[in-house]
């Protein structure tokens, strides 16, 4: 017995694997397109079926769609937008680049569906599944539904998490005094908090920067079809299925004020991954402190622990390393080298379509995502447990050549800095060689030298 099916589409017949719920154009689309194992996302799916979902109860709104086709496209597109069919999506990223091989995977899937749900009732692809739509405005749809479902629901929610543990960290080690470092040289003395409050502004910049980009990733091509003039579709169509998917979503999305604007590029998808890049930037520099000042324990900068979460060598035992710091910079290098090829995608519209839609999705999609999980990963797992080693803060001020600078207005800078190297070439403290040589009265030399005197502008 056969394990195949013949089914037929606009170029002829085509072999289907007999159990396939998809039809003649995806399986066309799974022999063409051989390149790798990537596959659109559980978030992309999902806004596929509610577009589906959307359009039917819209177009039988209309009077354009029988109610019993609607019905059936609502319930058999719910299905794939909860997740049921996910396994029938089977169209490599790497393909058409207006998507429509994935497309037409979903009407297929729906239709088939339906088809089994009620065989009474005839529900075709591209007639009834795909009505009032065209690939070039769908996908260009589920890329804004999708990356606005992340971001809102996902990214957003993990960063404002990161964010609560940095400042309550900051708040916990306001009081750590240790010693600055610029160029990676001794500097003035600052507070562990005051440097993690820092951390802390980035996070919030971040967010807000995010935030910012909402008003143009919710708008959304429906409607404008093939090209944007929005030929065989209804005028009401694009306003009618933004207000079904902000209902859907929980978010309020609008249809786009310039349809030819919306197919042809893809400037919003540019303009969000820009922004995940400025934040995955500001996570690799959080991430590269935590490893600085954690370097160590004993031979190295030393004044935070990060917590232990496993072993650091196969060979050396005891050495435990920051490994979570370390997972989320490669996070963050993934975003940064994504955001490459989603600005290549985007320069890359030619006249009436962008036509790399896959894969800027599926970059997009992956940013979002991977940028949620480490964050909270981050968060949970490095910066609520880190702890202030005060008593080595302390030790390296002391030491430091750096609290000379204090001396300065008083003394001049010429005579500090001499004071400064003489300090480093006998192997003493500023405070020894002060003291040895009278520089000042000892009680003004411990008002000068008091590291907590040199955390905030003096009048």
């Amino acid at each position: 017995m056969s394990n195949m099916r013949t089914e037929k589409d606009s170029m002829g017949e085509m072999q289907v694997p007999a159990d396939a719920m998809y039809g003649a154009s995806t399986a066309r689309a799974v022999e063409n397109f051989p390149v790798s194992e990537l596959r659109f996302s559980r978030e992309f799916i999902r806004a596929l079926g509610r577009i589906k979902q959307a359009a039917a109860t819209v177009n039988c709104s209309l009077g354009k769609l029988g109610a019993d086709q609607a019905e059936l496209i609502v319930q058999a597109a719910k299905e794939v937008s909860e997740g049921k069919w996910d396994s029938e999506f089977v169209v490599d990223i790497f393909q058409t680049g207006s998507g429509t091989s994935t497309n037409m995977n979903a009407n297929e899937v729906i239709a088939c569906r339906c088809n089994q749900i009620d065989e009474k009732v005839s529900v075709h692809p591209n007639d009834h599944v795909n009505m009032g739509q065209s690939s070039n405005d769908v996908i260009p749809t589920a890329i804004h539904l999708a990356a606005t479902d992340l971001l809102v629901y996902e990214l957003l929610p993990a960063l404002r998490h990161l964010l609560q543990a940095i400042e309550a960290k900051a708040g916990e080690t306001m009081d750590a005094v240790k010693i600055g470092r610029t160029h990676l040289m001794d500097a003035t003395p600052i507070t562990l908090g005051q440097e993690i409050s820092g951390w802390a502004r980035q996070i919030d910049l971040g967010i807000r920067r995010l935030e910012s980009t909402l008003p143009r990733i919710t708008e959304l091509a429906q409607g404008g079809t093939a090209v944007g003039t929005g030929l065989n579709t209804h005028p009401d169509f694009g306003r009618m299925i933004a207000a079904e998917l902000s209902n859907s979503y929980g978010i309020t999305f609008s249809e786009s004020r310039n349809h030819f604007e919306a197919q042809a590029a893809q400037d919003a998808a540019v303009e969000l991954s820009g922004q995940l890049r400025t934040v995955a930037v500001s996570l690799v520099k959080i991430a590269n402190d935590v490893r600085l000042l954690n370097a160590g324990p004993r031979c190295g900068i030393g004044e935070i622990t990060v917590p232990a979460v496993q072993p650091g060598s196969s060979i050396m035992p005891g050495k435990v390393n920051p490994v979570i710091a370390e997972s989320l910079a490669q996070v963050s290098a993934q975003v940064i080298g994504n955001d490459a090829a989603i600005a290549f995608g985007g320069a890359s519209g030619l006249l009436d379509l962008n036509v790399m839609l896959p894969v800027m999705a599926h970059n997009l999609l992956e940013s979002e995502r991977l940028m949620a999980s480490a964050s909270r990963m981050f968060a949970d797992k490095c910066i609520s447990g880190l702890v202030a080693n005060r008593d080595r803060c302390a030790d390296q001020i002391e030491w430091s050549m750096s609290m000379v600078t204090s001396l300065a207005p008083v003394i001049g800078y010429d005579r500090a800095s001499q004071i400064a190297k003489q300090a480093v070439s006998e192997g003493k403290t500023v405070r020894q060689i002060c003291l040895e040589e009278g520089v000042l009265p000892e009680d003004e030399l411990d008002r000068l030298l008091d590291p907590a005197s040199m955390l905030a502008p003096q009048a």
